[in-house]
Formats: structure tokens, C-alpha cells, sequence
């Protein structure tokens, strides 16, 4: 463990008077008679029932019959049931609850395509269409409990089916855009999934891509491996006119409403389970009391509904009656400030980002922003990985105007949400968290699950939460091994983590990404930090590898701004790799001096900019990269193992 942490916490954003008397945790707290922040979150976590009672109650989610009791816990920890003895479908409280108020006719979605077309659909308009298709549906033979995939762009179509699939108490399993057949056959198969929902094809970047086809080959492979699915193209459930109205499907509250596959580090991806009054109850919570999102509010994430902000971002947007933007192309096509044209065009006040994003963005400087007038935008979020300073101080100055705050965010596909997270009652730090969410018993520990402060540890949960998965499907063991096997009774999440002596919370990467150098333990972060620093580097990747003297050792790849490689043979300017290393040592001292610095043309990452370290890691040292399918460039890492960009790589 590292004896002291300081990521150099400066203060950059503090709220008004005004910002916090309008903030919705300032009313939470005040209508249970809290006075801070602190005695919040112990009462939400010294009595979780509460709470969570507390938000179903003030959220107004809609349950068909109540809950007899709100937790129980006698098959331990691990298995937590919640709601018992409620019945419901969170598609009421998402839709049907705002029939009869002003929201109807409000804008639900905003969907903008690659083309710069635009569909709106209002609440009124949203319900109307998915009780189209949910009779669809049922006329092809959907029933309950079946598991329907969705194959679509992120537009109002998918929002239209996912909730057409929860309507009918089917299980919704959302399927990234980008998915080959082989990723989408492994979930569905997997599942045991009875239909998958799809389109023609998409354009993106200016191209047709044809979803249809890649549907076919799923097809084809499935029923060779005697597994029969129904392909259901969305448009022929759009067309469905119901001679009357199919009421949602009333489920027990605990029965699964979604599947979430996540991609880990064996080839075999997990099936997070999520429930009716899990997953939808946790999203918007944090949306609710973390990102202060109010029923005015016009919301964007940059995102896909195969990642787990997709979701979330409807059962947020929804639950609060906000209106969600969504997109279906590329951020900087066909120019670089397409985000921003987005965000002025459609009056986004809450706009969710990635760092690595927003690291691909800034080196173009401000002029792509200040064409667009953002004078609504209110704040952002944040998500995906950890920042680097630089990046984190450019979009709050230059796009932020050095007013609007960065509302950070980190959790997980199995947490449904946050863990911790940024809110408008706190100082902000660049990088940093104010804490934990309420409801969420967080703690940072050494090798011996001691609570640390000042140092580096493991981020871990100490008592259950309304969103934790359900478990993995068919696969009870490996959810297990996953979380509660280091420490009994303790979540451990797999983030390596800080809180620093001024109380700020830090997300240092994944603990399997964490790098030992002769017993000093270093996040990824705290050298990618030093890396992006330098004027001609555009992002940076960092791995440990195995050493046979310091146990590991440290190896950088780093990908170059335009015009920084010798023009003539494409390598990296004369002397760089000796000024990096030497910033490196300068910063960390002689022992974290790192193995290698390796030039690369770009680092493997998901579709929402996620930089995949393991990947990376795996495919330095020659090993078995695992589940390479959430990738939206697998080019990037046959690169790396084959050193195409770097004749010196092993």
C-alpha cells in the first residue's frame, strides 16, 4: 500500500446559496428533519429499509399492491430480496402515471440521427407506440418471463421496444449496436432468449451498416446449434394497431425485469440479473439526489443501450418526467463539434460524458465550442473510467466556463448505478468524488479489509443495496468468486480507491488493473495523469507486467496528438520517449521508472470510450485477451501483439 495518498484535491467548483436551497437532497433531507449530508448517509445505511422506503415513497414509483416489508436478508448478504410481497411494473411508474398531468404532452425523447434528422415523441406519444408493440409482442407469442433481445441504434425506436418488452413482463436484454454476430449468439444462447428485436441497419458516420444482416448470421448460427429464436424486425411492432390496449403485465416486484451482459476477464461474458424494483429504483435514485435532476431538465448521455447507461438513462429520464436526448452516430461526425451542436440544438442542460471523450475532443481546442450556444447546459456527469486532471480542468474551464459543475460517477453494471458520485451540495476537486451515494455503505480497505484513510485500497460495500444484481444467470458460484470471496460478507467491487485528507474520494482504476512495483502499489491513473500532461500526448494507457526483481513492472502506451510523429516515417518526434520517462521519474521517483513506453495509433476501447487496460495487458504478454466483443476497435490490440506501430515490442 502506498503510505500516503495526494492527488492534489484543489478546489475548483462551490456551490451557491441558490444551488443549494433548489437542490432536491436539500428537500430530501429537510422532509425527514436531516441537517447534513454526513447524517444522511448514516441513517441510509445504519437503516437501509428506510431509505430505501423513502425514496419508492418520495419518487412516487407506482406498485400495484404494496410491499409487505422492504428487505430480507435471511438468505445472507449476498442474496438479498427486496419489496416483499409488492406486486408492480415499472413501466407505470415510467409512462402511465403521467397520463393524466402536464408531462403527457411533454417531450419524452429527442432522437437525433447520423443524418441530423431528429424524431420527438411525447409522453402521451411514447406510451401510444409501446403499447403497439408490446401487442405486437404478444401476437408473435411473447409471454412473461421469456427473454427478448434488442438489436437497435440507440434512438427512440429501442426506448420503444425495451419498454414494449417490460410492458409484457418479458425480460429485456439490450444488445450493443455495434455487437458481430458471434457477441450476440453467445448472449442469446446464454439466455436461452426466445426472440430478438431489429432494423434493417443504421447509418453511421455517413455509411449504411446493416444490422439485418448480422441478425441473419445470428440466426443461422443459433438454429445450427438447435436453438430456435424469433427474429422480430421493430418495424413490423410499430405497425401492430391493437383493437385495445394491452395493460402492463403486474409482476412481483423481485421478478427479473432485464439482463445485462458484461464483458470480463475470461472469454465467457456475465449475466447481471436485474429486477422490476431493483435496477430502475437505484438509476433514478442517483439521478434523482446525485445529478439533481429535475422534471425541467433535458438529459443526454453519450452512450449505447448496450452499456448500462443506455438503461439508465431511460428509467432516470422517465422516472423524474425529464425529456432524454438520444444519438446514433459518431461524437465528431461530421465535424469534431458535433457534441456540442447536439447540446446547443436540443437545449441539454444535464450532458454525460466519458473522459476519454472528452481527451478525444479537447485537442481541438475551444473554437469547435463556442460555436454553439450552451447558455442552458446546467452541468455534467461523468462515467466510464477515471479522469486525468487535464481533461477534467478543460471541460470545466473551457466548455464549463468554470460555472458549471462535473458531477462524477462510479459503479457498476451490477450495482445499477453509482457507488460514489459527486452532488451539488459539495465542493468539487478536480477528478475527485464528494462520496458515497445515500443508501450506499462504502468503505476503502487494506489487504486485511481494514478501513484506510490517506492511502490506497479496495472500494467495497458493507451492506446490501435495492439495485445490487440478482446474481449472474446460471452461474451462481462466478457471481459469488466475484464480489464476496476476498473479504466474508463484504462486496468487494474491484476499484482501487482513496479518500484523501481533505475527505475527497478518488476511483484509481480497477484493482486487477492495480500495479505493485517492488511492494509500492499504484493506480493506472497517477502515471496516465503525468503521461496526458505533455503537450503532443493525446491519451495514454498504462499495464503492469511481471518482473522478475520489483514482482511488476511498469509499461506505457501512448497514442500521439496529430502532427507530434515524424511526418516521413510515422515514428514519435526524436526524444520523446526520454522525456516522458524522465517526467515520469520526476513525478514517482527512480523506482516506479517505467519498463517501456510504447507509441501506438490508438488504444482498444468500447463504443462510450472506455479504455480496456486488460486487453491491452493480455495482449502485450501474448495471452488469451478474453471477451473481446464490447470493443469498437479490435484493430487497436491485434497492434499491440503484433507491434506494428513499434518494432521493439515484444
Amino acid at each position: 500500500m502506498m503510505d500516503h495518498f495526494d492527488f492534489g484535491g484543489e478546489i475548483m467548483w462551490r456551490p451557491d446559496a441558490a444551488t443549494i436551497e433548489a437542490a432536491n437532497l436539500t428537500a430530501f433531507m429537510r422532509r425527514y428533519h436531516i441537517g447534513s449530508y454526513d447524517e444522511l448517509l448514516k441513517r441510509s445505511t445504519d437503516d437501509i429499509g428506510w431509505f430505501w422506503d423513502a425514496v419508492i415513497r418520495d419518487m412516487e414509483f407506482v406498485f400495484d399492491r404494496a410491499y409487505e416489508k422492504m428487505l430480507d436478508l435471511s438468505g445472507g448478504i449476498e442474496w438479498p430480496k427486496w419489496c416483499i410481497g409488492g406486486r408492480m411494473n415499472i413501466v407505470k411508474s415510467l409512462l402511465h402515471r403521467w397520463m393524466n398531468t402536464p408531462t403527457a404532452d411533454k417531450n419524452a425523447v429527442i432522437a437525433e440521427h447520423d443524418d441530423g434528422s431528429v424524431d420527438t415523441l411525447t409522453y402521451r406519444q411514447l406510451k401510444n407506440r409501446v403499447d403497439a408493440a408490446a401487442a405486437g409482442l404478444v401476437g408473435r407469442g411473447i409471454r412473461p418471463g421469456d427473454v427478448v433481445g434488442v438489436f437497435l441504434p440507440m434512438n427512440a425506436d429501442c426506448v420503444v421496444a425495451m419498454l414494449a418488452v417490460i410492458h409484457i413482463g418479458a425480460i429485456f436484454l439490450p444488445l450493443f449496436s455495434g455487437y458481430g454476430a458471434g457477441a450476440i449468439v453467445s448472449r442469446l444462447s446464454d439466455s436461452k432468449a426466445r426472440a430478438m428485436i431489429t432494423c434493417a441497419g443504421v447509418q453511421r458516420r455517413g455509411k449504411f451498416v446493416s444490422m439485418g444482416a448480422i441478425a441473419d448470421e445470428v440466426n443461422s448460427s443459433l438454429r445450427d446449434a438447435g436453438q430456435g429464436i424469433d427474429l422480430i424486425d421493430f418495424a413490423s411492432l410499430s405497425a401492430a394497431k391493437p383493437q385495445a390496449a394491452i395493460e402492463p403485465y403486474i409482476a412481483n416486484a423481485e421478478d427479473p425485469m432485464m439482463l445485462i451482459y458484461t464483458s470480463g476477464t475470461t472469454g465467457k461474458p456475465k449475466g447481471a440479473v436485474h429486477t422490476h424494483c431493483g435496477f430502475p429504483i437505484k438509476a433514478a435514485s442517483d439521478a434523482w439526489l446525485g445529478l439533481d435532476l429535475k422534471a425541467d431538465e433535458t438529459i443526454w448521455w453519450m452512450t449505447d443501450m448496450g452499456w448500462m447507461m443506455g438503461p439508465w438513462l431511460v428509467f432516470s429520464a422517465l422516472a423524474v418526467g425529464a425529456t432524454m436526448v438520444t444519438y446514433d452516430g459518431g461524437p465528431d461526425y461530421p465535424g469534431v463539434d458535433r457534441l456540442w451542436h447536439i447540446a446547443a440544438r436540443h437545449g441539454v442542460t444535464t450532458l454525460g460524458v466519458s473522459p476519454t471523450l472528452i481527451r478525444s475532443l479537447l485537442i481541438h481546442g475551444k473554437e469547435p465550442v463556442k460555436k454553439h450556444d450552451l447558455s442552458k447546459l446546467r452541468k455534467f456527469a461523468s462515467t466510464g473510467e477515471p479522469w486525468n486532471p487535464q481533461p477534467w480542468k478543460w471541460l470545466f474551464n473551457a466548455v464549463g466556463e468554470g460555472k458549471r459543475p462535473i458531477i462524477n460517477y462510479s459503479g457498476g453494471t451490477e450495482i445499477s448505478g453509482g457507488i460514489l458520485m459527486s452532488n451539488v451540495l459539495h465542493p468539487m476537486a478536480a477528478c475527485a468524488f464528494a462520496g458515497p451515494l445515500p443508501g450506499m455503505d462504502v468503505d476503502v480497505v487494506d489487504e486485511n479489509g481494514k478501513s484506510v484513510r490517506g492511502q490506497v485500497g479496495e472500494l467495497v460495500l458493507r451492506k446490501p443495496w435495492i439495485g445490487q444484481t440478482r446474481g449472474f444467470l446460471n452461474d451462481r458460484q462466478r457471481y459469488l468468486d466475484a464480489y464476496w470471496s476476498k473479504i466474508p460478507g463484504v462486496w468487494v467491487h474491484g476499484d482501487f480507491a482513496a479518500v484523501d485528507d481533505n475527505g475527497q474520494w478518488y476511483i484509481l482504476g480497477r484493482s486487477d488493473d492495480t500495479i505493485k512495483v517492488a511492494g509500492k502499489r499504484l493506480g493506472p491513473a497517477e502515471i496516465e495523469s503525468i503521461l496526458v500532461a505533455h503537450t503532443k500526448v493525446k491519451e495514454a494507457a498504462v499495464i503492469g507486467v511481471p518482473d522478475e526483481i520489483k514482482g511488476q513492472a511498469i509499461v506505457c502506451f501512448v497514442v500521439l496528438k496529430d502532427g507530434a510523429r515524424d511526418e516521413e516515417s510515422g515514428a514519435e518526434a526524436p526524444g520523446l520517449e526520454a522525456e516522458l520517462r524522465s517526467m515520469i521519474i520526476r513525478e514517482q521517483g527512480k523506482p516506479l521508472a517505467p519498463k517501456a513506453i510504447i507509441f501506438v495509433r490508438d488504444l482498444p476501447k468500447t463504443r462510450n470510450a472506455k479504455i480496456m487496460r486488460r486487453v491491452i495487458r493480455s495482449a502485450y504478454l501474448g495471452q488469451d485477451p478474453g471477451d473481446l466483443s464490447s470493443l469498437e476497435n479490435p484493430s487497436a490490440v491485434e497492434a499491440i501483439r503484433s507491434g506494428k506501430d513499434n518494432p521493439e515490442l515484444p
